[in-house]
Formats: structure tokens, C-alpha cells, sequence
């Protein structure tokens, strides 16, 4: 799945968006900022994250952090990261590749808006090598994505 789940993705809904996959990995924010060029800030990292018995993605700018008390009152839950051995059967993507396109199964998406200052961010595609540039309000756009401002 992964990489190609997010070429068919992009392939039905927004063709104008190539993904770009590079000789080194860009698996962690620093590598990724590195592999593409662009401030930290820039990279849009997602997070899985288990809210009572739901699994819901968070995309977020590279950088931030979670802020659990902004999480509770907006979730009603405590946050609960999706432990590594779960990540990649619950969202088709690997650990470093994890993205709101192309999912495995429909997760519900929330984009930061700590993304918001930014016209360009860089979310991976699937893969530890693979991203795309997007803006971040097409990003929400194409995952029907709920704008939330859970992060520090």
C-alpha cells in the first residue's frame, strides 16, 4: 500500500500533485527538512493518535508539540499515541511515512493550525523517502480535515 495508495490518491483527486521520492530518507522532521529543503517548521508531521477507541490522524508543523490540556478540551480524551506496531496496519503507511492521504482504512483528520502561517508545507507520502508540497489548506481540503489548535 503506502506509497502507491498515496499515488492513487493524488492520481483521483488532485493530479496536479506529484510525489517526490528522494535517495535518503526523510523519515524523521530533521531529515526531512534537510532532504527538501525547508525550514523544520515547514515539514507537516502526522500523528496517530487513539482517542478512546477511535484512531485519529493530526497533522501538525514539524516543530510543535502536543499540548495535552489543549487536546483534552477540545477531544474529551486524553491523547494516546498509536503505538509503533500498530501505525502501519491501522493507516497503510510506515512509521516515518505517515500521512492523511491514502489510508488504509477512513480516519478521521485534524490539521493544527499551527500549520496555518505557512503557504507551502511538505507532509510525507507513504513512505520514508516519499513526500508532496502542498498547501496547507488544500491538505485539509483533500482529507476533509477539521481545523483544531491542540498543539503548544
Amino acid at each position: 500500500m503506502s506509497i502507491a495508495s498515496v499515488k492513487a490518491f493524488f492520481a483521483a483527486r488532485a493530479p496536479d500533485i506529484d510525489v517526490l521520492e528522494l535517495d535518503v530518507s526523510t523519515a524523521t522532521v530533521e531529515q526531512a527538512a534537510a532532504g527538501h529543503g525547508v525550514a523544520p517548521e515547514q515539514i507537516a508531521k502526522t500523528l496517530a493518535i487513539r482517542v478512546g477507541d477511535e484512531i485519529v490522524l493530526l497533522a501538525t508543523k514539524g516543530t510543535a508539540r502536543l499540548d495535552n490540556k489543549k487536546f483534552r478540551a477540545h477531544f474529551a480524551a486524553k491523547p494516546r499515541m498509536l503505538p509503533l506496531d500498530e501505525v502501519e496496519r491501522e493507516t497503510g503507511h510506515p512509521v516515518g511515512g505517515v500521512c492523511p492521504f491514502g489510508l488504509a482504512k477512513p480516519l478521521r483528520v485534524y490539521c493544527d493550525v499551527s500549520l496555518k502561517p505557512y503557504d507551502e508545507v511538505v507532509p510525507a507520502a507513504g513512505g520514508v523517502n516519499a513526500a508532496i508540497r502542498i498547501s496547507p489548506s488544500r491538505m485539509a481540503e483533500l482529507t476533509a480535515a477539521e481545523w483544531v489548535d491542540v498543539c503548544e
